[in-house]
């Protein structure tokens, strides 16, 4: 019985087949990791937002996130996701009233 040994060549073959597997899992890892971080964010953001009272904290980043969401959504759809949000709030203190959070700017 005689053991076929491979070439040298076949040995690269397979062990640049071996590391393109595992770049692609590599891949699908720091995906999935930056998916989870960014769900972890938002969870937060939007705790924050339900819960805390706090103008500085709530409504602060509520009218914030009004002034920037606009100019981060690019897809078609993304802005009815955040529909409750965009609206402006009665109950919100005017942007010029803010302090530091953004610019300052009164433009939408």
């Amino acid at each position: 019985m005689t053991v076929a040994r491979k070439t040298i060549g076949e040995r690269l073959a397979q062990l640049e087949a071996q590391r393109k597997t595992l770049q692609i899992r590599l891949g699908k890892q720091e995906r999935a990791i930056d998916t989870r971080r960014k769900v972890l964010i938002g969870a937060l953001v939007l705790h924050r937002l339900e819960h805390d009272r706090d103008v500085q904290i709530g409504g602060g980043l509520a009218a914030w996130l009004r002034s920037e969401l606009p100019k981060f959504l690019t897809r078609e759809g993304d802005r009815d996701l955040f529909d409750d949000l965009l609206k402006p709030q009665l109950h919100e203190p005017s942007r010029g009233n803010i302090g530091n959070v953004g610019n300052g700017s009164a433009a939408s």
